[in-house]
């Protein structure tokens, strides 16, 4: 039987951005071949035992796999080759992209290059009872030889049961000195609870309040940025285009593979993954129709007559301040966002 812990290795020394190795440097592309386990041996003391979500050998192959499969969708243009390896706010954008390309280009994907993830670190939190979940911290050949070839790609993993497989449910592409330091306990990463009133916003409320931000304006706990103040005031713009009537809904979302996961960092704050879902309404005047791109087209229901609703899912990590801090307390670190539907009307 494996062991529980997992097994820290010496530190580098002179490593990049000077970080902790955390338990395991892979590279994916000598793994490829391993199978995706359900370790039993996980869940030998019960659910109430606080033990390491996964072990290195689940970790890398999880990754492996997200791996394999992603480049088999995005070169065949296929949503169901990775259906079974991605969750959440990345499973809504990755299989309505692919949804969309099988429609525009249904002989696969000529552009296709395969996706490298390597100098992989894991971090893996200890918690009891499911869902399970970690974070494999990477680098990306996508960037290569471009000014930034030294990104960390981050990729949250959570898995339900142990019988449940991992799956991939965010994504966010990161500086290299973004990614803080993390706080950690017994050797291991510390998860930071979605009620945890250890940091300025509790996890839990970040879904809630950054669509209410969104809607209803105010300073919030949100610091100024691109994901902020400047999205507010670009909606602001476009809804004010001559002939043409846009409403913007917001609407959290932060339940099963969508809820947030928090890992604390050594400042006493937490980095936070979290979702929200958007909702662009146009309406045109009378014998015109909005423009609607074959991309957005190929994943429309109904037909239009003179509105287009389009929904998006979009994924986001911040950085949350510790418990006190009495303004930005919440700084955006990245988002992804995606067309998930349209409908014609």
């Amino acid at each position: 039987m494996r062991r529980l812990r997992l097994e820290r290795q010496t530190r580098r020394s002179g490593g990049r951005r000077g970080r902790r190795p955390a338990r395991a440097l892979a590279s994916v592309a000598a793994v490829t071949a391993v199978a995706l386990t359900a370790s039993g041996c996980v869940t030998v003391h019960g659910e109430t035992a606080v033990v390491p979500g996964a072990t290195v050998e689940e970790a890398t192959a999880a990754l492996a796999g997200f791996v394999t499969a992603f480049n088999r969708a995005d070169k065949a243009n296929d949503p169901a080759l990775d259906a079974r390896q991605v969750t959440g706010p990345l499973g809504a954008i990755n299989q309505a992209g692919l949804k969309s390309k099988s429609v525009t280009q249904p002989g696969g994907n000529p552009d296709h290059k395969p996706l490298e993830l390597r100098d992989a670190r894991f971090l893996v939190p200890r918690k009891a009872g499911w869902p399970r979940w970690f974070v494999a911290d990477t680098d990306a050949n996508r960037d290569d030889g471009t000014a930034g070839a030294e990104n960390r790609w981050l990729v949250a993993f959570v898995r339900n049961g142990p019988d449940e497989a991992w799956k991939a449910a965010h994504l966010v592409i990161l500086g290299p000195d973004e990614v803080p330091e993390f706080a950690e306990a017994e050797g291991d990463e510390v998860p930071v609870a979605a009620g945890s009133d250890a940091v300025a916003v509790a996890p839990g409320e970040l879904s809630e309040r950054y669509a209410a931000y969104l809607t209803d304006g105010g300073t919030g706990p949100f610091a100024a940025g691109p994901h902020t103040t400047e999205w507010r005031d670009k909606r602001a713009r476009n809804a004010q285009r001559p002939g043409l009537a846009v409403q913007f809904i917001d609407r959290a979302a932060d339940t099963g593979d969508f809820a947030p996961l928090a890992l604390g960092t050594k400042d006493g704050g937490a980095l936070v993954f979290f979702a929200s879902r958007h909702f662009e309404r146009q309406t045109t005047a009378k014998g015109y129709r909005p423009k609607v791109s074959p991309e957005l087209r190929a994943l429309m229901k109904g037909e239009i007559v003179n509105t287009v609703t389009k929904e998006w899912v979009s994924s986001q990590v911040v950085l949350v301040k510790p418990a006190g801090a009495d303004r930005d307390t919440v700084t955006f670190a990245g988002r992804l966002q995606g067309v998930v539907a349209v409908e014609g009307s």
